[in-house]
């Protein structure tokens, strides 16, 4: 406005106090001090940071495989159900739009119809990985293009809950970046809206990138190291412990299993160290076998102590998870989940969002889920309260989407 102040840098940082008051101080004070501060500096001058940033770390799909699979874990997740309302038309009209906004998502591009372009610069390995529940398998997907699908059986332990059940459609959707996290899911959310109803949304998250060093086997809420004995794409069986080959237009496709596992953490807290390190069967500091000193020494299951008592409990986790049968493995993706729970005494509900991939879940899933549920020493701290199973199809054909070679002839 004319014969207005100029709300130039050096105007606002001499008249930001007295104009903003008491808040004004601070936000004065530090807006200052970081106008005007040197950076760090080194013997030869100041420092300049060189290379790109973490937040603009894309993670693309390989080959026939979806990302978000093999992909090192990011450190957040959201797990979307849908619910689909219409046939096999509606669905590919989902999955064109699914499937075309996470593309450009994940390369930090916006949405096509994104009203927040600007929330879409930083992907931080951002990755959404689509899968088909058995209801559109047997429905919607032509029989001689079908991939096998096997429901879970019932298991004695489970008290599943129907809000956490079965859906038609699922979206697991990861990032470093909880902010670029929320952003995806939103334009996704909005995609489906027309062709389906969500079911459910299950949110997740690891120890945040940078924390401990890659690699680094996550920790769950109960304090263990979980997940010592997965699968890596380095191991000679990993593609066949994963990724399926038949029928031919599922090839690079691969199957999820998804349990919802509530912790008893209020009971669990009563558990002194010694104890919950009998239960388990490995030490709680380094995630070492009770035999041994390092996270992945090999369990000695016929170890005895002084009294000639086995020093791994033949109840505990990892002796009831043990298989002799290499084909008994699978890739684990777990995520700790927390959400606020007045009617429980802890005020949250607390737990594992825990993710396996398999070639054939049948095969490699169930007789260990069996065992545990037979006997188990942890089950007295833990309840499997959701479960749902999906076909994962390959990665999305270049200008396609996903699921395309199942929906539709070639």
């Amino acid at each position: 406005m004319a014969g207005g102040p100029r709300w130039d840098r050096r105007n606002v940082l001499r008249t930001g106090a007295a104009a903003l008051g008491g808040a004004g101080v601070g936000w004065s004070a530090s807006a200052a001090v970081a106008a005007t501060a040197p950076g760090p500096r080194t013997a030869d001058g100041p420092t300049r940071v060189v290379g790109p940033s973490p937040g603009t770390e894309t993670a693309p799909a390989v080959g026939r495989n979806q990302a978000g699979i093999a992909t090192p874990p990011q450190a957040h997740l959201a797990l979307v159900g849908w619910d689909l309302r219409g046939g096999r038309a509606e669905l590919v009209r989902m999955m064109r739009l699914l499937s075309d906004d996470a593309g450009r998502l994940a390369a930090g591009r916006p949405a096509l119809a994104d009203t927040e372009p600007d929330l879409a610069g930083h992907p931080s390995r951002l990755t959404a990985t689509f899968g088909f529940g058995p209801r559109v398998l047997r429905e919607l997907v032509p029989a001689e293009r079908r991939p096998v699908l096997e429901e879970l059986p019932a298991f004695r332990r489970d008290r599943l809950e129907e809000r956490w059940s079965q859906t038609d459609v699922v979206a697991q959707v990861c990032s470093d970046d909880p902010l670029t996290l929320a952003h995806a899911k939103r334009m996704l959310l909005k995609d489906a809206r027309p062709f389906a109803d969500v079911r459910w949304i299950q949110h997740g998250f690891r120890t945040a990138r940078g924390t401990v060093p890659d690699g680094t086997t996550m920790r769950n809420l109960m304090g263990q190291v979980d997940g010592t004995v997965n699968p890596t794409e380095a191991d000679p069986g990993f593609a066949s412990l994963v990724w399926a080959r038949s029928p031919e237009p599922y090839d690079g496709g691969t199957f999820l299993v998804v349990r919802r596992i509530r912790m008893q953490l209020d009971r669990w807290d009563r558990v002194d160290r010694v104890g919950r390190e009998v239960v388990v069967g490995r030490r709680l500091d380094t995630g070492a076998p009770l035999t041994g000193r390092q996270e992945r020494d090999e369990p000695d299951f016929a170890a005895t102590d002084r009294f000639g008592f086995p020093v791994i409990d033949p109840a505990s986790h990892i002796a009831r998870a043990r298989s002799t049968d290499p084909a008994e493995r699978f890739l684990r993706r777990a995520y700790n989940y927390t959400e606020p729970d007045p009617r429980r005494s802890t005020g949250e509900d607390s737990g594992l969002v825990f993710l396996a991939y398999a070639a054939d879940p049948a095969r490699q899933f169930v007789p260990v889920q069996q065992r545990l549920d037979d006997l188990d020493r942890l089950n007295e701290w833990v309840t499997t309260i959701g479960s749902a199973v999906y076909a994962v199809p390959p990665a999305a054909p270049q200008g396609g989407y996903t699921g395309q070679s199942l929906l539709e002839e070639s």
